[in-house]
């Protein structure tokens, strides 16, 4: 059965420049094994799967599947999926919203703007503090070493997927950051966690008020292009110590650069400590896929 099928740019007003994506509409008959096999084979860092939603006032139904697992929740496959929902007109939105539906449940986005000037942003499930550490802690040391630390002590957060937040002393000490591979994946098998997740104020001047590098060390180990997940549970850390960037609340991520991208995401605290992770989304690829139920 042929299924319409695309490939997006997440969090970039570019193609090459975002997180990639790919999308598979009219996903009824797949089943678990069908489409953990067709994201194994797209080797792209999420692929999305839409249904018909089953919940009361949910616009669409979404599962997410890396090359490995499924992923309840991440925030690029969120905001990429429901910019392929609008354009093929299988949803409209309410006073600007989406609801999405999904294995963490009924989450919404909202929507401004249309075409390429469109952005969209998940609201992210509520991230917690589970651990302030120091940063001479054995178990960071050596995904710590040769850093240079900024005002913030390291934090172990969970936003749905947890990750260790270590802010650095300015931004040309976290981009020329060399990470310790083997060091940041035993930190990331040893403690549960994705890995680290470091950080820095912008140069003055710049059209990003951070610069985000998210290093993944389990199960595999890699530099992420740009993770709406990663830069919403940094959010809420930095409103847990009163350091939000930028103003009300609204503040650009510069991130991915190091590894061939440059990706911005913009991201939101509002007044009810509620995050959200969102940007511009781009096509790359638009066809068919033919896969077998």
């Amino acid at each position: 059965m042929k299924r319409r099928y695309l490939q997006l740019d997440v969090f970039a007003d570019r193609p090459g420049a975002g997180n990639p994506l790919a999308v598979v509409l009219d996903a009824e008959g797949l089943d678990d094994a069908a489409m953990q096999a067709i994201a194994r084979w797209t080797r792209l860092p999420e692929t999305t799967f839409v249904f018909p939603p089953a919940a009361p006032g949910a616009s669409y139904r979404i599962r997410m599947f890396s090359p490995r697992r499924e992923v309840p929740f991440a925030g690029h496959p969120s905001v990429g999926t429901a910019h392929v929902v609008l354009e093929a007109g299988l949803a409209t939105p309410v006073d600007g919203r989406l609801l999405q539906e999904g294995v963490a449940g009924l989450l919404p986005l909202s929507v401004d703007g249309d075409g390429t000037a469109r952005t969209i942003a998940v609201r992210t499930p509520r991230a917690r503090v589970v651990e302030i550490a120091d940063a001479a802690d054995a178990r960071l040391a050596g995904a710590l070493a040769g850093l240079t630390l900024g005002p913030l002590p390291p934090a172990l957060m969970d936003g749905g997927r947890r990750w260790w937040l270590a802010e650095l002393s300015d931004e040309a000490a976290l981009r020329g950051a060399h990470p310790d591979w083997a060091a940041i994946g035993h930190l990331a098998e040893s403690t549960e966690t994705m890995g680290l997740c470091a950080f820095a104020r912008a140069d003055a001047g710049n059209d990003y008020d951070l610069v985000v590098r998210a290093f993944v060390g389990a199960p595999a180990q890699f530099e992420d292009a740009a993770s709406g997940a990663a830069n919403a549970t940094l959010a809420a850390w930095l409103r847990h110590n009163d350091a939000l960037p930028g103003r009300d609340g609204r503040y650009t991520v510069s991130q991915g650069r190091e590894v061939g991208f440059d990706a911005r995401l913009q991201l939101q605290v509002d007044g009810d400590g509620e995050v959200w992770s969102g940007g511009h989304i781009c096509n790359v690829v638009r066809g068919e896929i033919d896969w077998p139920a």
